[in-house]
């Protein structure tokens, strides 16, 4: 009998090892062939994830943002032990001791399932790190086998912070945010390390599926997914039972519930600068390395300067529009039946895609209207006893019609307005008390500014229209238009250069021209013809006439090099019209050209950009690369400062740069820009106003900055016959300048080493003694030996009409002046007429004066 029952037993046991063996051998087949082909694990080691690449400002603030998923990678060593802490509580709470995945925990899970109760997930966090990284989510058991063979691989191959750091910054937590640090942003707008254990336990809890756990839509469902993180930190030693109990006693606040402002709150809204570094970045670095890459940029922007150029633009552009009083309509339209509670309104008014990076303006809807004033809800302020209204008094404007044409001045709000029209708004303030709501719309007309480093083409404030939100084209880099009489220095420049002197005559009389076209016969803005005058009249009043002679004589080949040496084209035709600006071009480009002018006539590249940077804090890129003599020494010697030792090309003489620089000067002084640009300080410019006042610039600049602006409609049409570059946008540079020259100082134009003074009568050209005085007197520079001889005069004729039926306006008549509201101030007749009995008028070596 026993024999039978120890025969029994073997056979029972041979049983059993037979098939435990087998099922050994098929798990481990099953396993064998599902670990054929699997992704490359190793490749994790030098893992280097989607990361959002940070522009910040010359003051180390970070100003903008740009990514496809908002990952701040952060390695593990930074990465608190609360954090860690709590996801590995609410994930994995065996993670440091299991070798990638969790028997009893599939166990239990498996046992759940067969008992009817659901199939809950049973991975660990190297199981997830997988899956995220290397498989897809599809829920199977053939993924599942693959999951358990690659997180036994990936033990083998990183330690335990190895993996929870790859976990951490790959998990998606919901809002957009990928990894702890992004979320800790957008949840609290906090760093890591200051998270309390209430928060780090939320985000431990958002990782099963972030939507069912949303902070405000799901509140319950998310305060009662974290009291269980609490309690498991707890129950493992992470958190005290005191400590524990407390989190779980607390509200949960965060940005999405509006109780906290967002990091994108305290930020600048995005605009035209950093939009801008996107598109050239995007372009040299590929969208995928400038998205994902995880770029630190180093922005050129003055916020402060950013700031009061955006602000003078703005003025500039609503004052115009305002001057016409012409409403054309809402920007947008809200249902009647949206305004009943205050509640419906202001959720209606949030979804409105409104301009809203308007400094003091406000989004606003109209929820009555009187015979006398309109009521209105302003998206950011909470209604009181009050009313918010707007008067009578400030809707005087005229209703564009059907027909597109303006209507008559409104009588009663009812006139413009209707109720559910979503405008804008601006509290008007006197003596720093409010006095009522103003009726605001973004202009139609539209421009550009933008300023920049002359030395070093830093890129310092850069406008590209009104509003951003409302218009992202960028109308400083991206918009071509004729530059008209502000491409005029560049003709003087090739002049200058090539042997003419700032007192060389010009004819301003009646100039044709054979073209294929017909005969062009080019006018001054007047219609009138000024007779001789010296180079200098010529641009300081920029006439036409005098500046295609110029062209005419000098040759448009030569004046075509000059415009592609300095950047403004890459190709200029040499046809004459273009000496007067009929070629299109960009802002961006003409003020790096007069940039030119301001350093003395060196090549200098435009950049908004410093430096950029990899992830790893590597430099590949950086702009200025000009050698520091000096600048790596401990000490230096007193009295003595570091040099920059500068390699830039130079294209254009220092004397030539001083004296088209002096004769620009003149421009402000006396010239076109006289009264709308007042600077306590050297300042030099030209205005540019194209045929039917279609453009209107001013671009200026002092020793250390240039900057330039640009009003014109999006489809070119005629600004009004009184619209100047003067008037429009020589207030934009003035506001800005005086600002710019706080920053920066302001210094004197530099005079070349290799020049010599000699004295000329400012209107006539003619040479004056050494020792005369006047406000008639200009001092010009010459080139050491280059100098004309006393009594020598060069004048330029040429054009086969010229004297033709000539009417000649004396130079000291009261002239009609193209870029301002009146004549400019002549110096005194007398003086002048003094001054010439002692001139050395000489002999006229080409052309006639007739």
């Amino acid at each position: 009998m026993s024999r039978f029952i120890l025969s029994m037993l073997g056979a029972l046991f041979s049983l059993l090892t037979t098939g435990v063996f087998a099922a050994a051998l098929c798990l481990g087949a099953v396993f064998w062939l599902y670990g054929q082909g699997l992704p490359d694990h190793e490749q994790l080691s030098t893992y280097e994830p989607a990361t959002v690449s940070r522009v910040y400002s010359i003051e180390g603030e970070v100003i903008d943002e740009f990514a496809r998923e908002r990952r701040v990678y952060t390695s593990v060593d930074e990465i608190p032990r609360l954090v860690k802490d709590a996801f590995i509580s609410a994930e994995d709470k065996d993670f440091y001791s299991h070798k990638g995945y969790n028997p009893v925990g599939m166990a239990k899970a498996a046992v759940e399932a067969l008992q009817g109760r659901g199939l809950r997930g049973a991975s660990t966090i190297t199981q997830q790190v997988m899956k995220n990284f290397l498989l897809s989510n599809e829920r199977s058991a053939e993924r599942k086998i693959k999951e358990l063979i690659l997180a036994t691989r990936l033990e083998n191959t990183l330690n335990k912070e190895q993996i929870l750091e790859l976990y951490l910054n790959e998990i998606f937590l919901g809002q957009n945010s990928y990894g702890v640090t992004a979320a800790a942003l957008t949840y609290f707008a906090k760093r890591l390390e200051d998270l309390t254990p209430a928060e780090a336990a939320y985000l431990a809890a958002l990782p099963k599926a972030p939507s069912d756990y949303h902070p405000v839509r799901q509140y319950q469902r998310a305060v009662s997914r974290r009291n269980f993180v609490l309690k498991e930190m707890a129950e493992n030693g992470h958190l005290s039972p005191a400590a524990a109990d407390a989190a779980r006693r607390q509200p949960l606040v965060t940005v999405q519930g509006g109780d906290i402002a967002s990091v994108r709150a305290t930020r600048p809204p995005r605009g035209f600068f950093t939009d801008e570094i996107r598109r050239q970045l995007s372009g040299r670095f590929g969208e995928e390395e400038f998205f994902s890459g995880g770029l630190i940029i180093r922005a050129t922007q003055e916020p402060r300067l950013q700031e009061i150029g955006e602000a003078a633009l703005r003025e500039t552009l609503e004052g115009y529009d305002r001057r016409a009083r012409v409403f054309r309509g809402p920007a947008a339209k809200i249902d009647a039946g949206l305004l009943e509670s205050e509640a419906s309104w202001r959720d209606a008014l949030a979804k409105v895609a409104i301009p809203r990076d308007i400094d003091d303006w406000h989004p606003a809807v109209v929820l009555g209207l009187s015979e006398d004033a309109a009521r209105i809800g302003i998206s950011y302020s909470e209604e009181t006893g009050e009313p918010n209204l707007i008067p009578m008094s400030d809707l005087d404007w005229r209703p564009l019609g059907d027909n597109n044409q303006p209507g008559n001045l409104a009588r009663r709000p009812s006139d413009i307005l209707s109720v559910g029209d979503v405008i804008h708004v601006k509290a008007i303030t006197e003596d720093g008390e409010f006095r009522h709501w103003s009726l605001r719309q973004v202009p139609e007309v539209q421009g550009a500014f933008m300023a920049m480093d002359v030395n070093s083409g830093r890129v310092l404030a850069m406008q590209g229209g009104f509003s951003y939100q409302q218009s992202s084209f960028n109308r400083a880099t991206q918009a071509s238009r004729q530059p008209g009489s502000a491409f005029k220095p560049f003709v003087y420049a090739s002049a200058l250069d090539s042997g003419y002197y700032p007192s060389t005559i010009l004819i301003d009389a009646p100039f044709e021209i054979e073209t294929p076209e017909g005969i062009w016969q080019p006018k001054n803005y007047s219609g009138e013809y000024f007779g001789p005058a010296p180079m200098r009249i010529g641009i300081i009043k920029s006439r036409n006439l005098m500046t295609v002679r110029l062209a005419n004589d000098v040759g448009m080949e030569v004046v075509a090099d000059y415009a592609e040496r300095f950047g403004v084209y890459d190709r200029m035709e040499p046809y004459l019209a273009n000496s007067l600006g009929a070629k299109e071009t960009t802002l961006f480009r003409m003020v790096a050209a007069y940039a030119m002018f301001a350093n003395g006539g060196e090549r200098v590249e435009p950049t908004l950009v410093d430096r950029v940077q990899d992830r790893w804090g590597r430099t590949i890129y950086r702009h200025d690369r000009r050698n520091c003599a000096g600048c790596g020494a401990v000490d230096l010697e007193p009295g003595t400062v570091p040099e920059i030792i500068s390699e830039r090309r130079r294209i254009m003489d220092r004397v030539t740069a001083y004296q088209l620089t002096s004769m620009m000067e003149d421009v402000v002084r006396f010239g076109t820009a006289r009264g709308t640009v007042n600077l306590p300080f050297p300042t030099a410019g030209k205005t540019g106003t194209t045929n039917e006042s279609k453009d209107v610039w001013y671009i200026g600049f002092n020793p250390n900055i240039v900057a330039g602006c640009y009003v014109g409609f999006d489809q070119p049409r005629s600004l009004g016959r009184h619209a100047t570059g003067s008037g429009l946008c020589g207030p934009v540079f003035n506001a800005f300048m005086a600002a710019a020259a706080e920053m920066f100082g302001t210094p004197d134009f530099r005079v070349p080493a290799n020049g010599v003074f000699l004295k000329f009568d400012r209107m006539s050209g003619a040479r004056l003694p050494a020792d005369a005085e006047g406000d008639h007197v200009i001092s010009e520079l010459f080139r050491l030996g280059e100098e004309p001889d006393p009594g020598e005069m060069n004048v330029i004729g040429g054009g086969f009409a010229e004297g033709e039926d000539l009417l000649m306006i004396s130079q000291r008549d009261s002239e009609p002046d193209p870029e301002s509201d009146g004549p400019a101030p002549e110096p005194d007749p007398v003086e002048a007429s003094q001054a010439r009995e002692n001139a050395s008028f000489g002999s006229l070596t080409s052309g006639g004066l007739y």
